[in-house]
């Protein structure tokens, strides 16, 4: 054993020590005292053997008191007198609650319950008999009625499984199987005649408790319709029944709001940690009914939300006598399915949709001499246009090898050869007035020559002599143009002119 081994061993038991040793000085052996109760020692959760049978009952009437019981006996006699009598909803007036055949049904609902727990009672006694006989059916058959029909037809013969015609009513045929394989290797001995008269009692005693039920369930489900027909056309007349009969009436139902309602018949946890199943939280009555245990498990939670809500509104409604055909019920209930079948709905496919066109809004156009002038110097040039151009139908020569295709157009092939034209965006272009139009015309004439270059803003080689092809050279009087003008312009409305002939 290496060093670490060796320590780690004597650490361990230096805890033990030190454990025993709280505990010694934990217990106290002090006597009790006289006005001390002994349910200082009350085991608070179930220990083994608690749950067992007590041993050497001979009958399943000294465990199993409920049939016998005058209150079961009475709600009996009540349920089959109220069952023949018809009434009709113009009947109720008033409040609910002060309705005898009401009080019945509240009473006859929590019955059933007693009924249940009687009947596995009654399992667990049966349990504890017929072990001897077939130890290993309990496993198989875990349903108490199932179990119960199971032991009732097979008695000491187990043998007689697989040929069982009543067994096949109520049991699969691959249980029907397994059943048969393991009675053939059972290790349990025979039963006496006592043994099995009182296994047949129990049995008997499970059914007629059984069948007492579903006769109760029946006519609270007849009179449900009656009491609250829109709230059990949403959440079916046994669920309607047990919310009436937690809530304390269906006044009480009605004045709750919906969150309180969802809440209504759940059950307590014991935070003992020793419960087979888990407690769901938020689950009463409302999350068991078949509406919301037709649901999918993951939307059972938002459907027992959506079921209380509805279920509110028709406690109120029947609360207040309307619509008593329940058709109220019936439209809240397709509003239900409606929401389920849409939360079932698979998500919609993404469409490939393409790029909306871009909104090319129109810039801001800037003017001024400036940006004409930044214009005129960035436009396209003559030279580039004819680079750009192409003839139809003519070959281009390639100038060269290694660039097929390349050519330079129109250049040199005819043309102003003016490299760079002025352009003048017609937008921003200045407009002449008439006068100034006459001023501008009268200074392009002194270009005709005859006039100085430093007063006249003219070109140098302007002159007064003109070539013609008739005649030559030909002088021309620069002047004329303005002399024929101003004859034009000299009329009946000129400052030049005068009246000839006036009369004094």
């Amino acid at each position: 054993m290496s060093l670490a081994d060796e320590l780690l061993n004597d650490f361990e038991d230096g805890d033990d020590e030190a454990i025993e040793n709280e505990v010694k000085t934990e217990i106290k052996t002090e006597p009790m005292d006289e006005g001390e109760s002994s349910e200082v020692f009350k085991v608070p959760f179930p220990v083994e053997g608690s749950s067992k049978i007590k041993e050497g009952l001979t009958s399943v009437r000294e465990v199993a008191k409920l049939w016998d019981s005058d209150r079961l006996k009475n709600i009996k006699e009540q349920v089959e007198t109220y069952a023949m009598k018809t009434r009709k909803s113009e009947d109720l007036k008033g409040s609910v609650e002060t309705d005898s055949e009401y009080q019945l049904i509240v009473e006859a609902n929590n019955v059933s319950v007693d009924i249940d727990n009687e009947i596995g009672i009654i399992h667990k006694f049966v349990k504890e008999k017929y072990s001897k006989r077939f130890p290993e059916l309990e496993s198989l058959v875990l349903n108490p009625q199932e179990y119960l029909y199971t032991v009732r037809e097979l008695g000491n013969d187990v043998d007689k499984v697989k040929n069982s015609e009543v067994l096949s009513q109520f049991l699969t045929q691959a249980t029907i199987m397994v059943v048969s394989v393991t009675a053939s290797a059972t290790q349990g001995v025979m039963l006496t005649e006592e043994e099995l008269d009182s296994i047949e009692e129990a049995c008997t005693l499970a059914q007629d408790l059984n069948l007492l039920k579903m006769r109760i369930f029946e006519y609270v489900e007849s009179r449900m319709n009656l009491f609250v027909p829109n709230l059990s056309s949403i959440v079916g007349s046994n669920t309607a029944a047990k919310l009436m009969g937690s809530a304390g009436g269906l006044t009480n139902l009605s004045r709750m709001p919906s969150c309180y309602v969802l809440m209504v018949g759940k059950e307590k946890k014991t935070h003992l940690g020793l419960s087979q199943t888990s407690v769901k939280p938020h689950t009463g009555h409302i999350y068991y009914c078949p509406v919301v245990q037709e649901a999918p498990p993951d939307l059972r939670s938002k459907m027992a939300r959506l079921v209380a809500n509805k279920a509110t509104i028709a406690a109120r409604i029947d609360s207040l006598h309307a619509y008593p055909d329940g058709c109220e019920g019936r439209r809240l209930r397709e509003e239900i399915e409606k929401k389920l079948d849409k939360l079932q709905e698979p998500p919609p496919v993404k469409a490939v949709k393409p790029l909306p066109a871009p909104i090319d809004v129109p810039g801001k156009k800037r003017g001024g001499r400036r940006v004409r002038k930044m214009k005129e110097r960035m436009a396209v040039t003559d030279f580039r246009k004819a680079a750009n151009r192409m003839t139809f139908g003519e070959f281009e020569e390639d100038l060269y090898q290694d660039d097929l295709g390349y050519t330079r157009g129109q250049i040199g092939k005819g043309g102003a050869g003016r490299i760079r034209k002025v352009t003048v965006d017609e937008k921003t272009r200045v407009r002449l007035s008439k006068n100034l139009q006459k001023e501008v015309a009268r200074q392009n004439s002194y270009a005709a020559g005859g006039q100085t270059t430093v007063k006249r803003q003219v070109a140098g080689t302007a002159s007064s002599v003109a070539f013609t092809p008739l005649q030559g050279l030909e002088i021309v009087n620069p002047h004329a143009a303005e002399n024929s003008q101003a004859k034009a312009g000299n009329k009946y409305f000129s400052k030049l002119l005068s009246f000839k002939n006036v009369k004094s």
